[in-house]
């Protein structure tokens, strides 16, 4: 093999710059492998120093398996770092690693990769942000094209274009919660409290507030809860319509934005 042949394969390996790479072969005398153990003892160096940058941007990437679904997020430093193509690429990889390896054994791959590989080939810090593998009998997503929310939905039932359809309105509508009964007791006190002071501003009768607070109390699940929300492709039903109306229904569902 030639030096120039021995330079590429090296680089591929590591990720490291051509200049690294013959410096690391100059001080190995040579040697393949010791000279790929010098570049990622010079790769932790350099994520060591990096550790302690804020990490505020990143993308998120999700793969798919048979009756399998990963979602992986990965956070760098820049908005420049999660539009390049060798980083949206690894996050992609990562999610097929994901599924390949299973959530625990996972986290520890990903660490190594990105502390002795990524960092050095990427040249900002970066850290593994959330990851799931979720597993059901019909598994929808969507990605936003910013890379930077996913929608996870798991049907009983259906086909897929609607299970895709309902990760599509979730990556959208952002819901808290499934249905009103998932809303908890401390933050529903909450909401008709601040609704009780705003009706006591507007001076609405007495006889007509118990009506006006179940109205907004309506309004709220709406709002916040997945099967109470209309359905972005056709406001006239919500999803829990929808759902009826296909014979299927939502057993979870997933929300990620960055």
């Amino acid at each position: 093999m030639s030096n120039l042949e021995l330079v590429k394969k090296i680089r591929q390996i590591t990720g490291s710059g051509m200049v690294d790479v013959n410096k690391a072969l100059t001080e190995a005398n040579g040697d393949e492998t010791l000279a790929i153990e010098i570049l990622r003892k010079a790769g932790a160096k350099t994520a060591a120093k990096k550790a302690d940058r804020v990490v505020k941007e990143g993308v998120m990437a999700i793969a798919k398996a048979d009756d399998k679904l990963a979602v992986v997020e990965l956070n760098c430093e820049t908005d420049f770092v999660g539009r390049n193509p060798d980083f949206i690429q690894a996050v992609n990889d990562f999610a097929k690693k994901l599924l390949e390896l299973g959530e625990t054994e996972f986290a520890t791959w990903a660490n190594n990769e990105i502390t002795n590989q990524l960092i050095v080939k990427i040249g900002e810090n970066l850290v593994l942000g959330r990851y799931a593998i979720f597993t059901g009998e019909n598994i929808g997503s969507y990605l936003h094209s910013n890379k930077k929310v996913v929608g996870v939905a798991l049907l009983k039932g259906g086909d897929q274009n609607l299970a895709n359809d309902v990760a599509m309105h979730i990556a959208a509508m952002a819901p808290r919660y499934l249905k009103p009964e998932e809303v908890e007791p401390e933050v529903l006190a909450k909401e008709k409290e601040i609704y009780a002071e705003q009706l006591k501003a507007e001076g609405k009768p007495e006889a007509m507030l118990e009506k006006i607070m179940i109205g907004k109390i309506e309004k709220f699940y709406t709002e916040v809860c997945l099967v109470k929300q209309a359905f972005i492709k056709d406001d006239k039903k919500s999803i829990e319509k929808l759902l009826q109306e296909n014979n299927a229904s939502l057993e979870k569902f997933a929300y990620y934005s960055l």
